[in-house]
């Protein structure tokens, strides 16, 4: 992997291959580069890819935990378009990598972007009185209180119950079931990082963009799974109807993570909607 410094002295590692129009992957919590590694090498006949280790994940020593905020992980993205001077560059982020794209549009704007690939995400993780489209349809600001302590008691049991305890049956018939999936999963989350991670997700749950996405005058491909653990039908639609450019696309029989489900699909409509930008 490749590595720059981050404006923290952190350093950033990365993947980069091919020529082309720029794409940079970004991974959700607790993932990493290797997710998107197949993507991009799909990808990379006719694009330059990128894939980052966020900070706090993969193989790296993490930094401290009071930099471990999204505003940072933005900087870091800021840091690495223009280090590389990627221009028309489209961010293809998939849950907190989509949090991250958009708080980097919010912080830096849109003036290095060409796209914007947003891959099962809602805008506001929390839910409230007046904000039914978080996680669940029901995980407010005390349910997620409850959550970190039972990250701080067991991280690995509790991303793992996260997952569980959602919309999708199957996910909870198959940790009810130990399925092979869920133990190597859990041997997974106990060797990373826990305080950075449980830090990560606090400041991932206290943001909140729904105000943005009517400002983001892009072309925005939209991936969401038809059986999500986290999100209805009702958070894709309104995510749509909040963008000037959408073009939604719903994977059947698929998770929170669509573009595993479906690896073929997720090039082929990723690579399509590039051509035409």
């Amino acid at each position: 992997m490749e590595t720059l410094l981050a404006t923290d002295n952190h350093p950033i590692r990365y993947v980069s291959l091919g020529k082309g129009q720029p794409i940079v992957f970004l991974h959700g919590w607790t993932s990493g580069a290797r997710e998107w590694l197949p993507f991009a090498s799909e990808l990379a006949g006719s694009h330059q890819v990128f894939c980052w280790d966020a900070r706090g994940h993969g193989t790296h020593e993490p930094p401290p935990c009071d930099q471990m905020a999204i505003s940072q992980m933005a900087a870091d993205l800021d840091r690495l378009l223009t280090e590389h001077d990627l221009r028309d560059a489209v961010l293809v982020g998939h849950s907190m990598g989509a949090l991250i794209s958009w708080e980097y549009i919010r912080s830096y704007g849109l003036g290095r972007l060409g796209g914007l690939c947003i891959v099962d995400q809602s805008p506001k993780l929390v839910t409230d009185i007046d904000w039914p489209l978080g996680i669940y349809g029901d995980f407010d600001y005390d349910r997620n209180q409850r959550f970190l302590q039972r990250l701080e008691q067991d991280f690995a049991e509790g991303v793992l119950e996260l997952a569980a305890h959602g919309l999708n049956r199957r996910s909870r018939e198959n940790y009810e079931a130990n399925s092979r999936g869920f133990q190597q999963m859990r041997d997974y989350l106990r060797g990373l990082n826990a305080p950075a991670l449980t830090r990560c997700w606090d400041s991932l749950t206290q943001q909140d963009y729904r105000d943005l996405l009517p400002q983001i005058d892009l072309p925005t491909l939209l991936i969401y799974g038809d059986s999500s653990q986290f999100y209805g039908s009702e958070v894709s639609q309104w995510v749509e109807a909040q963008l000037p450019f959408p073009e939604l696309h719903i994977y059947p029989k698929a998770d929170h993570s669509p573009h595993l489900w479906h690896k073929e699909r997720f090039v082929h409509d990723l690579e399509h909607w590039c051509r035409r930008l």
